[in-house]
């Protein structure tokens, strides 16, 4: 089986080709640079995307895209240019080639900025707070648009839309990294009180589900990505402090108390606000439900603690 994967040198591609290597898989690149790694036959560069020739690939998985910019300093235009300009590329590709499936990396973002209920589900109407989440929305609204209009090209065709939560694992350390500083110091998480949950997706799961919609009959459509158990942020620091061999430090400081203390934030002006504590202490669950009916299972191989675990593991040795 061959496989094409679009920002293949990325943390995301680079643990799906190894997983299609010991499956026997080919994989080949399509990335802004070389890719020397071994588990690469070749490597396209998006320069020459219009010439490129995909009737002997099975399977497009299309990763190339902008990550969200946590600090707001990237170019708004530039998440549209790329999370869109480049999906519409690389779909239209696939409709007129012999490829069999596309798998596209959304985000939970391109669904909802926040969660209202329990859990975040696929039947959620869409609505995407900033550039981010609007231009990977506007990618799937294109992609859905097109299959629409070309049904016959799509005979024989699966098209897979996934939008994972926060994607970790061994060597990345993604937004993990400040609240790893914090309790890696002996920094007392003063939250404690609220009781914030929140999904994630180890790579290992990832590459699980992915393996999955690659090798088997899966049915089309729009999946939301997560491991099987939220993680409160009171775990998170019990899991990293037993990562450093460190004691945690939670307070359970009254909650009107630090409510006020936030809005005293607001009138000085200070970094720690009301909006800050809202993101720091709001819950953020997703629902697997969906894409573990698809592909007939009742959990995903690894908890997400385990998951968690292995990820700060790694971090001592970077």
């Amino acid at each position: 089986m061959n496989i094409l994967i679009s920002g293949a040198s990325g943390f995301i591609g680079r643990n799906l080709s190894k997983k299609f290597v010991d499956h026997g898989f080919t994989n080949e690149s399509l990335d802004i640079g070389q890719m020397p790694e071994k588990e690469f036959k070749i490597a396209y560069h998006w320069n020459g995307l219009e010439e490129l020739n995909i009737n002997h690939i099975d399977t497009v998985i299309h990763l190339a895209g902008k990550a969200h910019d946590t600090r707001k300093i990237s170019d708004e235009q530039s998440y549209f240019d790329i999370n869109t300009g480049l999906t519409k590329k690389i779909f239209d590709k696939f409709l007129e080639s012999d490829a069999s499936k596309f798998i596209f990396f959304s985000s939970v973002k391109a669904a909802a900025e926040k969660v209202s209920g329990d859990s975040l589900s696929e039947d959620v109407i869409p609505l995407p707070v900033g550039p981010y989440g609007e231009s990977k929305f506007k990618a799937e609204e294109y992609i859905l648009a097109r299959m629409a209009d070309n049904a016959c090209k799509l005979a024989g065709k699966s098209v897979y839309i996934l939008r994972p939560c926060m994607i970790h694992g061994p060597g990345n350390k993604g937004n993990l990294n400040l609240l790893y500083k914090l309790v890696s110091k002996g920094i007392p998480w003063p939250l404690g009180s609220f009781d914030n949950k929140r999904s994630f997706t180890s790579i290992d799961n990832l590459s699980f589900i992915v393996e999955k919609l690659v090798s088997e009959d899966i049915e089309s459509g729009i999946y939301h990505i997560a491991d099987d158990e939220p993680l409160s942020t009171s775990q998170l620091v019990e899991l990293i402090a037993f990562s450093v061999g460190k004691k945690s430090h939670i307070l359970n400081i009254n909650k009107a108390l630090i409510n006020g203390l936030a809005k005293l934030g607001n009138l000085l002006h200070m970094p720690f606000n009301t909006f800050r504590l809202q993101k720091l202490t709001e819950s953020y669950v997703v629902s697997n439900d969906k894409i573990k009916r698809a592909i007939g299972v009742d959990r995903l191989p690894l908890k997400a603690s385990e998951g968690m675990a292995k990820t700060l593991a790694s971090f001592k040795k970077t």
